[in-house]
């Protein structure tokens, strides 16, 4: 036999047996659609549209990578990378940006030392099953309508906004 041949040979055997102990290690992560991609961007915009708002509105995984935007007509050009940031904290973070805007009014500036914290209202994670399998991201009016054309989009698309957490005591 080849050496190649027996190269192969011998990787084919070796993964078919790592195999069973690989799976038990690997996490298997939901992610949003493309299609729902699309659907949270069409909601979000048709909210926004609604109050004559020009916003920017990312649609992020997880992990914060960019799945989808929009720049609406007349959005300002900070708009296109505070969406984007805004959508990466929510979805990284699992939590809504406005999270971290309560926060810090309420004194815990600390919580600007976070790397990738957005502590301003416009970032959304979107639940599916209770599992974060996307973000949205919304800039360009106040933060509070970001806030709400976000979860516009996230319904949109079917799924839920989280519950905002219980104030600490």
């Amino acid at each position: 036999m080849r050496p190649i041949l027996r190269t192969a040979a011998l990787l084919l055997v070796v993964t078919a047996l790592a195999s069973p102990r690989l799976r038990a290690q690997v996490v298997s992560q939901p992610v949003l659609s493309a299609d729902g991609v699309r659907k949270a961007l069409a909601a979000a915009e048709a909210e926004a549209r609604r109050n004559g708002w020009n916003v920017s509105i990312a649609v992020v995984d997880p992990a914060g990578t960019l799945l989808g935007f929009l720049k609406m007509d007349d959005a300002s050009a900070a708009s296109v990378e505070v969406s984007q940031a805004k959508a990466r904290s929510a979805g990284r973070f699992r939590r809504a940006t406005k999270v971290f805007e309560e926060s810090v009014a309420g004194g815990r500036a600390a919580i600007m030392s976070l790397s990738g914290v957005v502590a301003i209202e416009g970032g959304v994670p979107m639940l599916v099953d209770g599992k974060v399998v996307a973000a949205v991201g919304v800039s360009g009016a106040t933060s509070a309508q970001d806030g709400q054309v976000a979860a516009a989009g996230i319904v949109g698309a079917g799924g839920t906004v989280p519950a905002p957490p219980a104030p600490a005591r």
